[in-house]
């Protein structure tokens, strides 16, 4: 099946998440995404933390970074580092040592057959390797390269190194999360602004190829994270614009000050030392939601208080509705709380930890999880599958998480076009390999 990007190859140099993920847009889309890695280099947080944890490791930590298959490293962990395996769906990987002039001479080669490359190394990095902008258009005039360094090219921190949790801090995030009576300590990170950067990724590399099948010509781009994630933001970057305002951490209550509008308890079967606590998000956005929820309660008699009847008023009294809620939330499953709730037009869903997640009716029903085996026969797993939905050209899992070097056959032969003996002395001279070299922990 022809897919919307079939047809086009992208070389994918990225780490870690919000390029990778820009990459696995494109791959979904049908483009041919070969991630270009080097068996003497281990990326921090690309195929895991370390190349080979012990299984001690494994054990102990925490399940997002060395959640591995089974508990157990594998054969090969960094084939299966639970962060980014989702990520590496409908790729190809190829290995080729670029620190040598050999290496970047084959790069040389696949830059020239390729229409796009994206990556989000630190800035300089490229031109460390010799593989800046004036080489990528000397090898293909009018490729398409996009950048994403974390502050931009340019300025005082271009050169600054940085990760998802540095770039919430920047853009005020991690002041804006958490609740009122907690400093920023005490939050847990998260990196919505590598999949928001991602997702701008793929639009800039498809807007760059209809440019040059426009004009013939290719484009440099660059697409700074910080910058990028910032729109995330704008109700508080605009108060204090408009107003020299400074907003707070208000927890989980509307910035736009509906009320009531938080999560609450349902009933519990346990408590958060066992993943056994259960919460229903409810959000009442208007005067006739706050009816509704007044009917979903049986209307109790505090409810009626005409002051509560507008909003302004609610507001004033977030606290004490929060509590009365709350008493009643407890005494009805999650489940049941939503769908009441929502047949009676007030917006609310259960809070899902992963292992709910996977056997929600919803989840099951749109089909958003995929079997498929890893490499290595270390098992078959379900993954997510692609989340666009395509009428006339359906997307799905076509390749499962590519191992390391899996397709340098494919790569070095087919795309290439290197002959037996030369393709044999690429993998006597290193550049060609599955494993990570001994040394590498």
């Amino acid at each position: 099946m022809t897919l919307p990007l079939s047809g086009i190859r992208v070389i994918d140099l990225t780490v870690v998440w919000a390029g990778t993920f820009g990459t696995t847009l494109l791959a979904d889309l049908g483009a041919e995404v070969i991630k270009v890695e080097n068996i003497h280099v281990w990326q921090p947080m690309t195929r895991g933390g370390q190349a080979r944890p012990s299984a001690e490791m494994v054990k102990a930590g925490a399940g997002w970074a060395v959640g591995y298959p089974n508990a157990e490293p594998g054969p090969r962990p960094w084939n299966y580092a639970p962060t980014f395996v989702q990520q590496f769906r409908n790729k190809h990987s190829m290995t080729v040592d670029l620190v040598s002039d050999e290496g970047r001479e084959i790069f040389a080669n696949l830059v020239s057959k390729s229409d796009a490359l994206v990556e989000n190394n630190a800035s300089g990095t490229l031109e460390k390797l010799g593989i800046g902008p004036d080489f990528l258009r000397e090898s293909r005039e009018d490729i398409i390269a996009l950048r994403m360094p974390a502050y931009g090219s340019n300025g005082p921190y271009r050169f600054a190194r940085a990760l998802g949790v540095h770039l919430e801090s920047v853009m005020g995030h991690t002041l804006l999360r958490g609740y009122p009576d907690l400093d920023p300590s005490y939050i847990t990170s998260i990196f919505s602004g590598d999949y928001v950067a991602g997702a701008h990724a793929a639009f800039a590399i498809m807007a760059a190829l209809r440019h040059r099948r426009r004009t013939g010509e290719g484009q440099f781009i660059e697409l700074a994270q910080a910058e990028c994630a910032g729109g995330m933001l704008a109700q508080a970057f605009m108060d204090y614009s408009f107003n020299g305002v400074v907003q707070e951490r208000i927890g989980n209550r509307s910035v736009n000050g509906h009320a009531p509008y938080n999560l609450y308890p349902a009933k519990s079967d346990g408590d958060g030392t066992d993943a056994g606590d259960r919460w229903i998000s409810i959000s009442v956005m208007d005067d006739d939601q706050w009816l509704g929820l007044r009917a979903a309660m049986g209307d109790p008699e505090w409810a009626r208080d005409p002051v509560l009847r507008r909003e302004a008023g609610r507001l004033e009294r977030h606290d004490e509705l929060d509590a009365r809620i709350g008493v009643w939330t407890s005494m009805l499953e999650d489940y049941e709380l939503m769908h009441l709730l929502q047949s009676h037009g007030v917006p609310a869903a259960p809070v899902l930890d992963s292992s709910r997640i996977y056997e929600d009716a919803h989840v099951q029903h749109r089909g958003l999880n995929e079997e498929r085996d890893l490499y290595d026969d270390v098992g078959s797993f379900r993954y997510n599958t692609p989340f666009m939905r395509f009428s006339e050209t359906p997307l799905g899992i076509r390749k499962p998480a590519v191992a390391l070097g899996e397709d340098n056959d494919y790569v070095y032969r087919e795309v290439l076009g290197y002959s037996e003996s030369e393709y044999e002395r690429f993998r006597e001279r290193a550049h060609i390999g599955m494993d990570y070299d001994p040394e590498i922990p």
